[in-house]
């Protein structure tokens, strides 16, 4: 991954297998390219193609001292022609065929919680529950009582169960629809101070701070705890450009910004007549900088007695190895260094993807472009591992 002539191709030819009708590029069907997939990237990113498989790897990264994990069933809609939905569906109606898909995705999702445990988090994609949530999302209507219905069903498994739901990001042209039933959502559930539901801010989109203090203030007035995970961007790829910042570093400064609102709980336009809200923030982050900084101004406030945001971080799986290891030393520093105080050290995660391996080249594969600045960084890591494993043969 540090090597920019192997890299490129790579991506291009993920790519090809993402895109490919051909049963030949199918790795689910093409024994030969499943092994050759599964040796060199499935096994090193992905949990499993089963329960069983996830529950070893599961266990393998809490024994490592993860707090948990973040699981979610790989297979994802992207949106090709993001102009909207299809408008004659919705005044025709649905087909049976169409609301089963619903039921389908309704059973794997509880499947896929089904596979956690308490403190763990649920990813759940909401287009996964088909044409007609897609619809209705990219028209704003609000969510569809089929679709209602269903996640009211996996909220209240969810919270029987004692773990958490975050709702993944979507394209611009779903998110705005999409932010609307999530707030519904963090009203009705996240009364108790402890969140059930996570919704994603893309800090890429320059409206993202905007969003972010829209949350805050509907939370302030109505009295619920808002839950955000922050990600840098997922569908650079598949977006309208002009949404998007001009620069990394504009990109870099709208992650940070908005860490620091959560944390410090700062309002941004100066609102010193609302009390900020309950907040929990989920740092899902590759970036050293942005995480050693948030870390910096949670570790300042607690000491000096001040009111912060909930914080937990995590990376995807077989992805900033090194800065997962680095937040685990905190979390251990920061537990010691409280006995018999009152501070929260921030929970370290690892975020998986469970299904076959066709289903999860796509999602790897848009993983690795959002990343792909983490990813061309990784020539340290290499050089990291010849030098430890010459002193484990050596030595």
């Amino acid at each position: 991954m540090g090597k920019r002539w192997l890299l490129q191709p790579s991506l291009a030819a993920l790519s090809f297998i993402c895109r490919s009708k051909s049963a030949i590029f199918d790795p689910d069907r093409n024994l030969a390219l499943n092994k050759i997939l599964r040796l060199v990237i499935y096994d090193q990113f992905a949990a499993g193609t089963n329960a069983v498989e996830v529950a070893r790897k599961s266990r393998e990264l809490k024994k490592m001292g993860f707090q948990g994990i973040i699981l979610g069933y790989a297979k994802e809609f992207v949106l090709e022609d993001p102009a909207g939905g299809d408008q004659a569906k919705q005044e025709q109606g649905y087909t049976a065929a169409e609301y089963e898909v619903i039921q389908k995705w309704k059973k794997g999702t509880l499947e896929t919680l089904r596979m956690i445990g308490a403190g763990d988090f649920l990813a759940i994609k909401l287009t996964g529950a088909g044409p007609v949530a897609i619809n209705a999302m990219s028209a704003k209507k609000t969510m569809p009582e089929a679709v209602a219905e269903a996640m009211r069903e996996i909220c209240e498994e969810t919270m029987r169960q004692g773990s958490r739901i975050w709702i993944d990001a979507e394209q611009q042209a779903l998110q705005q629809g999409l932010d609307e039933w999530v707030l519904e959502l963090m009203r009705e559930y996240n009364r108790e101070g402890e969140p059930l539901i996570y919704n994603t801010i893309q800090a890429y989109l320059k409206g993202a701070q905007a969003n972010a203090y829209r949350h805050l203030k509907l939370a302030a007035e109505e009295g619920w705890t808002v839950a955000i995970k922050l990600v840098r961007g997922a569908y650079i790829e598949n977006e309208v450009r002009s949404l998007i910042h001009d620069t990394k570093a504009e990109t870099d400064r709208s992650y940070d910004s908005i860490v620091d609102m959560l944390i410090c709980q700062n309002w941004p336009r100066g609102e010193k007549d609302i009390p900020f809200p309950s907040v929990a923030l989920f740092l899902a982050t590759h970036n050293t900088e942005s995480a050693k900084k948030a870390l910096a101004i949670y570790r300042e406030r607690t000491a000096a007695g001040l009111p912060v945001a909930k914080l937990e971080c995590g990376q995807i799986q077989g992805m900033a190895d090194e800065l997962s290891c680095l937040l685990l030393e905190n979390y251990e520093n920061f537990t010691r260094s409280q006995e018999g105080g009152s501070g929260r050290a921030p929970g370290v995660f690892k975020c998986l993807s469970w299904g076959s391996v066709s289903e999860c080249m796509g999602y790897l594969y848009r993983r690795a472009v959002e990343n792909r600045g983490a990813v061309e960084r990784t020539e340290h890591m290499l050089t990291a591992l010849k030098k430890e494993l010459r002193r484990r043969v050596l030595g």
